[in-house]
């Protein structure tokens, strides 16, 4: 039984521009609603291809990744979405939006919230629930789920928890996989 994380491909929106905290929200929707604009790597279509349970979270980056894959998701489920980023109410800072995104997200493992963004807790009860999901599926074959960097390492960290063994562990980038097995004892 094998289990493939891969992570969605470059998706088709600016990361550019120096941005107010109004500006980043409206970033980070926009950033939602986006397809991808580049193609998988050779690599990462050879190992999607080996998946017979493809999966999938709901956001459009993810689902747009899995069409340039030539592939047809048997289970699209929130469960596998990427965890937003919190917002602060500031009018007067203003920042690159790659340092805004890094603050953020620190601020997130920190365990800010802003009572709209899903807390640290909540992510990790939610990264349980989708290991036990893809664990469940790996018992009719090998599952790929395409979805997003933050939420593919918090299902891994549940899989090796698991005893699973990391053939390939997660990266960030674009495309990239992660390929675990499951515990032989």
């Amino acid at each position: 039984m094998t289990i493939i994380l891969m992570r969605h491909g470059k998706p088709d929106h600016p990361n550019t521009g120096v941005l107010d905290a109004a500006g980043v929200a409206a970033w980070c929707a926009a950033y939602d609603l986006a397809g991808v604009c580049d193609h998988p790597p050779l690599r990462s279509q050879t190992i999607a291809a080996n998946a017979g349970i493809i999966v999938s979270s709901s956001l459009p980056r993810a689902r747009a990744s899995l069409e340039r894959l030539g592939l047809q998701p048997c289970e699209v489920n929130d469960l596998f979405c990427e965890v937003g980023i919190p917002q602060v109410k500031s009018k007067r800072l203003q920042l690159p939006t790659t340092l805004w995104l890094a603050v953020l997200r620190l601020l997130w493992l920190c365990g800010y919230q802003d009572g709209q963004a899903e807390s640290l807790q909540h992510a990790r009860q939610r990264a349980v629930l989708a290991a036990e999901r893809l664990i469940t599926l790996s018992q009719q074959g090998t599952v790929l789920l395409v979805g997003h960097g933050i939420m593919n390492k918090m299902i891994a960290r549940q899989l090796r928890k698991r005893g699973w063994q990391a053939e390939k562990h997660a990266s960030s980038r674009h495309w990239s996989t992660a390929i675990y097995h499951r515990p032989f004892i």
